[in-house]
């Protein structure tokens, strides 16, 4: 894989490249283990002193597969697939953060993030605080702590699709010296790279756009190699690992440290190992990501547009159109489009909503979104439904909001389908 190589030609061929006489598409390892010739060189594995797999909850030849083309689409020096998007969010906490320690969240993230931050995180002794993305720098630099270990957002928050400014963000991590964990899953690599614009820790949900065809749950750590882990704060990566005899992985690993941590040390021990199958299927799905991320923005600016002028519709929410709060920041770093995801607010409120969601034809109503179809969901009463009044109010979630998950189908057919529904209320 040549590192001149375009995106949409590691979308395609990126990852796996066959020899001589070997298969064309990458083969599902449906394999657990693996056989060796030499024993010291099993030995080897074990300390880490040899590259190979050992066992399939550490590392699989299919999954290495999507590792090295999400790392190449990524720009990074490393990357490690696990069974979810909430599974990569989790390991990529735990890989830095202990017990007594502190991150900084956005207070728009999913809703299953929020929970996972502020309520089981929060069990396990490691504090959150939650903070508006739109807020001044100093405001947020405020809620620092000596013993903050990370600041986390999403590129686009789900689902009140605000862009967040890689130059506020990188800047207060830079000068509190933690690391800027994005979720990059709205935008995919294809459309956003956010280790280009400062970030350090790049995570998705590949469950989404990556596999794209709704069929397998998946998650993403990519490594920017770009933090320097020798400050102090982090004597996990800096000090002895004892379950390894003693190895040190800032030291043995230079910048790829964090990245081979969260392999043998917690993919190890937590087991959130993807499947070969699930991870051929995602590969799958990563061969069509640039045409299908053009397609999805296309339709969700048309579908924005549409939806803006009618009636029945209070407000819309898509990066993509000019009176939107992110549109400038969408315009700096997504110049190839917005994604497919947008939010309207439907006249009538809440038992309105739920009347047109059951009226679509073509549309579905799925808790779901990054797929083919498109579809469409009421975040006040699924996704975001555990969150009081206030969190929802952060959150950005309204009882009139429907987050639409705008397909690749015709763009036709999704606006009648939206205009049927939109006059039978």
């Amino acid at each position: 894989m040549s590192k001149k190589w375009s995106r949409e030609t590691v979308c395609v061929q990126g990852g796996y490249v066959p020899k001589k006489g070997e298969p064309r598409v990458l083969p599902i390892y449906q394999s657990t283990t693996y056989k060796y010739d030499d024993p010291d060189y099993v030995m080897g594995l074990f300390d880490l002193k040899e590259e190979g797999h050992m066992y399939s909850r550490i590392s699989n030849p299919t999954v290495e597969a999507i590792e090295r083309k999400v790392n190449a689409l990524e720009g990074g020096v490393g990357a490690l697939v696990v069974s979810s998007g909430q599974s990569a969010t989790l390991l990529a906490i735990l890989n830095i953060c202990n017990s007594g320690e502190h991150i900084l969240a956005a207070s728009t993230i999913y809703g299953g993030s929020h929970s996972l931050l502020g309520k089981t995180l929060k069990n396990l002794g490691i504090a959150v605080t939650f903070f508006d993305v739109e807020a001044e720098e100093e405001e947020i630099l405020s809620y620092c702590k000596p013993e903050t270990k990370a600041i986390f957002a999403e590129v686009i928050s789900n689902p009140g699709l605000n862009i967040i400014d890689f130059d506020k963000f990188s800047n207060i991590s830079k000068k509190v010296n933690i690391p800027l964990i994005v979720d990059n899953t709205f935008p995919t690599p294809y459309l956003c790279n956010p280790l280009k614009h400062g970030a350090n820790i790049v995570i998705h949900s590949a469950t989404k756009y990556m596999d794209g065809h709704a069929t397998s749950v998946g998650g993403v750590i990519v490594d920017g190699g770009n933090f320097n882990w020798e400050n102090g704060k982090y004597p996990g990566l800096t000090e002895p690992d004892s379950s390894y005899h003693g190895i040190r992985y800032v030291e043995e690993f230079k910048e790829k440290a964090y990245i081979v941590k969260a392999r043998v040390q917690l993919l190890r021990d937590m087991g959130t190992a993807l499947s070969p199958f699930n991870g051929f299927l995602i590969n799958l799905g990563l061969e069509t990501l640039h045409l299908r991320m053009k397609r999805h923005s296309q339709n969700a600016l048309a579908l924005a547009r549409y939806l803006s002028n009618h009636h029945n519709v209070n407000w819309v929410g898509y990066p993509g159109l000019e009176d939107h709060r992110s549109h400038e920041l969408c315009k700096k770093y997504l110049p190839l489009g917005a994604g497919g995801m947008l939010t309207f607010g439907i006249r009538g409120g809440k038992d309105t909503a739920m009347r047109f969601m059951k009226e679509l034809k073509i549309t579905a109503l799925v808790v779901h979104m990054g797929d083919a179809r498109t579809s469409v969901l009421h975040p006040a009463t699924t996704t975001h439904r555990q969150l009081d009044k206030k969190a929802l109010e952060k959150s950005l979630v309204t009882e009139d909001m429907i987050r639409v998950s705008v397909g690749i189908e015709n763009i036709e057919d999704i606006l009648n389908d939206f205009e049927y529904a939109l006059k039978e209320i």
